[in-house]
């Protein structure tokens, strides 16, 4: 990952920023801890660095932006560093040639590590002082500048341990990348944005992701997840690898030249392929991302597929508007955009603007993170750049296809129609839960709610009467409470009954009809509270009325609804919430919690039949909106208690064989068949807090209601 400039200005008090220093270099001694000082000398290639050197170089930089120019007092640790460390900053004089930092026995690994924590004590001193804008901007630079080494280390330390015939494992507990779907085609309404981080003194960006600007687009389609290892060994079955009509044609000779035939690290092994993971040598999972894929294969890719690369515009429009799984934690997504600077750019005219200015030739963007890239570092604007022939990243590939190219079932439907063509199309059939609340369906969800075996709401809402008066304490004056799936509001007024220092209120639901239900209730019972409703599908919002400008705000999220979701969605959900929230923001979170399966299953199917009310819903809507024909009769309602996932699931079941109609389209149903409207995950306190953290909050207070077990979490 090439380093680019920074400016963050965040208002953070100088004790946050010394533990925030002080964590991201304790992580980067941390990801050596494992290594031999053999394994920290070697250099595998040109392009790859020794571990020693990541550590001297992120300490030099600290060193010479910062120590040497903000202290008349601080003694350089040794002269000679300042050549063996420098990486390309012409205009701090020489340096070691790259593709000879292995040729460096010396200073010693111990050395290394005295200079950083040399360095680190006098940093101590400067973070504990009064910082100037311009200073505590160079010490975020550093933070973000030895992120990048974090990750850089780690692909560097794979390609060593790859090289070996014994094939060592870094680490035999890393965890692998998650097996799952297929990805499926989104459609994107075409149109003019704005893509770029806006100059916002509040958010870290590189340079290179300003200024914000706008692009057009036509309509296209871009796949939710990434290409799975068994997608790429079809296309090395079907000769990818030996088509050069597939090909560029400096990549069929770069292909050509280093008798590729497989992904970087991929190796026969027992009549199959293994690969090289951090983890040592592991059998492929074909249901798992492919990785370590260079520009040059992903183009060839695209084009056996039938689709293309997306354009980074493309891709940041998608990931912003929530169309995208697998987003920034297991590679990263190469697009068909050349590395340019975007219009209005200009680099600074010091040292530090060596960044990205002179990079911006010959290389390639990708979008996103990977499963290495440090927890919050990445964001939706982050525009990462490679060579087009390099594979030692963890690089992956995400389709996109022109709207005028989509043929078959899919083509000329968006929302709701697209998702039911989409859903119905599949092996495994499944609708989105979000489609359950049309106003009938509202309506049966609050029956539901009041059911004798329908735990969660009851749970839900004695906890959050019993520690109202602690949530409260935390919500600042002139505070926007906006709240995610609102539906009837009835939780919300709990809080409002209780915080008259809330001065806005912002409900976003898909359903109009209950939306508008709700505000009319509230602006009755609340004639001095601003109340401004968005009609939005809560998981995609991307903008906030303008009364939110400029105040705090706290998110308010109940009803275990998170449980909905897939691990990646809640994920891609928290981090979209966040965004739309701000980095001060708080968000309470109401979250169903294990327990004992009978509990659980009676929840879901009560006596009454309310909820298989709710369930057939769906098919009712379908038939209403979309000229269905559901027979509501010929399916049965199930739910049952997936004890792996520690998820409900809930099911419509085909009673008979059978042929339905639905947006223009046929779908066929076996007996027994399942169509999948839901799952409601069911979380322990760890495990919650470890969903929080991986979208970038800090689980922060926790409330556990006596049985039946339910959360109350406030994330930060």
């Amino acid at each position: 990952m090439n380093p680019n400039i920074s400016e963050r200005l965040n208002p953070v008090g100088r004790d946050d920023l010394l533990q925030q220093y002080l964590q991201l270099r304790g992580r980067t001694e941390s990801l050596v801890a494992t290594l031999g000082h053999e394994d920290m000398v070697v250099q595998s290639m040109p392009d790859a660095s020794p571990a020693k050197w990541h550590l001297a170089h992120t300490t030099w930089f600290f060193e010479t932006f910062l120590l040497m120019n903000g202290s008349e007092i601080y003694k350089v640790y040794d002269p000679i560093y300042g050549y063996l460390f420098n990486s390309y900053y012409e205009s701090l004089g020489p340096r070691q040639p790259r593709p000879k930092r292995g040729l460096m026995t010396r200073p010693s690994v111990e050395h290394v590590m005295s200079y950083r924590h040399y360095v680190d004590s006098h940093m101590r001193v400067l973070l504990r002082s009064g910082l100037s804008p311009e200073v505590e901007s160079l010490v975020r630079l550093g933070i973000a500048h030895e992120e990048q080494h974090q990750e850089l280390l780690l692909m560097d330390v794979l390609h060593l341990f790859a090289q070996s015939p014994l094939k060592p494992p870094y680490d035999l507990c890393w965890t692998p990348d998650s097996a799952g779907r297929t990805g499926r085609f989104l459609r994107a309404q075409g149109g003019l944005t704005e893509i770029g981080n806006a100059s916002d003194p509040t958010e870290f960006a590189f340079d290179n992701e300003r200024p914000k600007h706008r692009v057009w687009t036509e309509s296209f389609e871009i796949a939710d997840r990434l290409v799975t290892n068994g997608e790429w060994l079809a296309f090395m079955n079907a000769d990818g690898y030996r088509r050069p009509e597939l090909w560029l044609s400096d990549g069929w000779a770069r292909a050509q030249a280093e008798s590729w035939e497989s992904p970087l690290y991929w190796e026969r092994a027992n009549g199959g392929w293994s690969c090289m993971t951090l983890a040592g040598m592991r059998p492929i999972v074909e249901a798992a991302p492919v990785t370590h894929i260079s520009y040059y294969e992903a183009t060839a890719y695209a084009q056996w597929a039938g689709a293309r690369l997306p354009t980074e515009a493309e891709w940041e429009i998608s990931a912003r508007n929530g169309l995208l799984e697998q987003v920034d934690d297991v590679a990263w997504q190469w697009t068909q955009s050349a590395y340019s600077p975007y219009p209005g750019f200009r680099a600074s005219a010091d040292a530090v603007g060596e960044y990205n200015g002179k990079f911006m030739a010959s290389q390639m963007v990708l979008r996103g993170g990977a499963s290495v890239t440090p927890a919050s570092h990445s964001r939706d604007t982050y525009r990462n750049f490679f060579y087009p022939h390099q594979r030692w990243m963890f690089s992956g590939v995400r389709l996109a296809r022109d709207a005028s190219d989509v043929k078959g079932p899919f083509a000329g439907f968006e929302g709701f129609a697209a998702e039911v063509v989409a859903g119905l199309s599949v092996k495994h059939k499944t609708l989105s839960p979000k489609y359950f609340y049309d106003a009938a369906g509202s309506a049966l969800f609050e029956e539901i709610c009041r059911t004798p075996e329908y735990y969660p709401t009851r749970a839900e809402t004695a906890l959050l009467q019993q520690i109202m008066g602690q949530i409260v304490g935390l919500i600042p004056s002139d505070t926007v409470l906006v709240e995610f799936g609102s539906g009837a509001s009835e939780k919300t007024q709990l809080i409002l009954d209780s915080a008259p220092q809330i001065s806005a209120y912002v409900p976003i639901d898909i359903s109009a009809d209950a939306l508008a239900a709700a505000v009319a209730r509230l602006n009755q019972n609340y004639p001095n509270l601003i109340v401004a409703p968005s009609v939005d599908d809560f998981t995609r919002a991307m903008t906030l009325p303008s009364i939110a400008q400029g105040r705090p705000k706290v998110g308010f999220f109940p009803g275990s609804t998170i449980g909905n979701f897939t691990r990646d969605q809640a994920v891609t959900f928290l981090r979209t919430a966040r965004r739309l929230l701000g980095d001060d923001a708080l968000m309470i979170v109401g979250a169903d919690l294990v327990k004992d399966e009978a509990t659980l299953l009676a929840a879901y199917n009560d006596a009454a039949g309310v909820t298989a009310s709710f369930n057939k819903n769906l098919l009712t809507r379908i038939n209403r909106e979309l000229l269905g024909n559901f027979n509501l009769d010929a399916f049965d309602h199930l739910a049952v208690w997936n004890r792996e996932q520690l998820r409900i699931e809930m099911n419509l079941v085909s009673r008979v064989d059978q042929v339905v109609n639905a947006a223009g389209r046929t779908f066929a149903f076996k007996k027994g068949e399942f169509l999948h409207t839901e799952n409601s995950h069911k979380f322990t306190t760890d495990s919650f807090a470890s969903l929080a953290s991986d979208a970038g909050w800090t689980a922060g207070r926790t409330w556990t209601s006596d049985a039946p077990e339910f959360g109350v979490f406030v994330l930060m």
